[in-house]
């Protein structure tokens, strides 16, 4: 009888075939897995970047809140390397250039704030070059910045938006344009705030100025500057009125802290590199598109909707009084700081010669009780206000402003013309009409003055 086939062969040979077939399946099961998760991976982070460029989080009108919402180190990254396109190029460089024999070219930090806007469409229309920069930040609310950004961009000024505190971004502008002037306006403002978010302050005040000065020091030619400082650093200082060469080392909040080191590094800017720079201390400048964190425009906000307002005493009840000083005043002053600007005397981080440093008060020269301030609300908005006396909480504010501007006009002529009534009906106006608020503001002839300070 003949013995049965060995098949013990063909059976090892089809078990190690279906044993390579299930290891491949494996291979490319796990494989396939893999290129899956990172497939999703990538989706995630590409959804997550967008919300996180296209929705900020939430943040109210309240200036109250714990911290800003800046664009975060990957969305500025981004937006940097977007902007090196040459249609951006071609934006930078159109606004930047003069329309006038020997204009300026002047890139203005914080265009779309309220001086800053202000000065970029008037530097704008007598024919100089203008680009702007702002991080249009939510410490009071972003869509009045970017209304105001529409306005400068009918007055062909085109906004830059970067941080103060990133180099490439600054480093490429200057790479493009060869600015002959700064006019450096971006800066923390409020003094209550700091109390809440101090970091904010350091952040912008301090750094961020620091980080424009060594870009400035480097580029070729060094432009000249003319910056925002406030009358916050003469804080306890009692002698009245404020003059340049009262002592400043008293500061009463941190936001005039921030504003005082800023004076101390101009001078150390100007006495190693020879940037000429002009600092020039703001008083209490009010009118329209203003800021939202200022008592006059709150003010008039509650008072039109029927709510309460605090009107604050000093300590031992006297009056608190401001040097309010009209927009247009404050504009009139910043122009004339740069016009008389000398060249600064540095070439590429080195200094060749003794450079111009000035500081200036730009202030009314007439102070008014804030009571007298609503009092003047109350006339152009023909409505009783529900005041609420208490006193001055101690949280940075001082009782008392009065400028002395002999310095300012000795050397570009500054001359403030605007009185309080006057201001701010100009003021009133605007906001009614921005707000589309149905009513009627008083006429200057029938607002009551009776007060010296407020006579043309």
């Amino acid at each position: 009888m003949a013995s049965p086939p060995d098949t013990s062969k063909t059976l090892k040979l089809e078990r190690y075939n279906s044993y390579i077939r299930r290891l491949h399946s494996t291979k490319v099961l796990n494989a396939s897995s893999k290129y899956l998760f990172r497939a999703t991976l990538l989706i995630a982070l590409v959804v997550i970047l967008f919300f996180t460029l296209n929705y900020p989080p939430f943040s109210g009108n309240n200036p109250n809140h714990a911290h800003l919402h800046h664009r975060n180190f990957l969305s500025a990254s981004l937006f940097t390397s977007t902007a090196g396109g040459a249609a951006w190029e071609k934006q930078v460089r159109h606004s930047s250039t003069p329309k006038k024999p020997n204009g300026l070219s002047v890139l203005v930090t914080g265009a779309a704030g309220f001086v800053g806007s202000h000065c970029s469409i008037a530097l704008r229309k007598r024919g100089d070059g203008v680009l702007g920069l702002d991080n249009f930040n939510s410490y009071y609310d972003p869509s009045l910045k970017r209304a105001r950004q529409n306005l400068l961009l009918k007055n062909q000024v085109f906004i830059v938006e970067g941080d103060l505190n990133d180099a490439p971004l600054l480093t490429k502008l200057f790479d493009i344009v060869p600015f002959t002037h700064i006019l450096h306006l971006a800066a923390q403002a409020g003094v209550r705030y700091a109390m809440q978010n101090p970091q904010s302050y350091v952040s912008s005040n301090i750094a961020g100025f620091v980080n424009l000065l060594e870009v400035a020091k480097t580029a070729n030619p060094q432009p000249a500057i003319v910056w925002a400082s406030s009358s916050s650093v003469y804080g306890l200082n009692s002698k009245v009125p404020f003059s340049e060469s009262d002592r400043t080392d008293q500061p009463a909040s941190l936001y005039a802290a921030t504003k005082k080191a800023g004076e101390e590094i101009a001078h150390t800017y100007n006495h190693i590199y020879g940037l000429s720079l002009t600092g020039l201390r703001f008083f209490t400048v009010y009118g329209p598109w203003g800021r939202p964190d200022m008592a006059y425009f709150f003010f008039t906000k509650d008072i039109l909707q029927g709510k309460p307002i605090d009107v604050y005493q000093t300590q031992d009840k006297k009056e608190v009084a401001r040097d309010f000083t009209y927009i247009d005043d404050v504009v009139k002053g910043c122009l004339g700081a740069l016009d008389t600007a000398e060249k600064s005397t540095g070439s590429g981080g080195k200094k060749k010669g003794p450079a111009q440093l000035r500081v200036y008060n730009l202030g009314n020269t007439s102070p008014v009780p804030v009571a007298r301030l609503v009092s003047i609300l109350e006339g152009l908005l023909s409505t009783k206000a529900k005041k609420h006396v208490i006193k001055m909480p101690r949280n940075g504010d001082v009782p008392y402003t009065h400028a002395n501007v002999t310095l300012a006009f000795r050397d570009f002529g500054y001359k403030p013309s605007t009185d309080l009534a006057t201001g701010l009906r100009k003021f009133v106006k605007w906001y009614v009409d921005y707000h589309g608020i149905q009513t009627r503001v008083k006429k200057e002839s029938d607002v009551k003055t009776g007060h010296p300070e407020e006579s043309a």
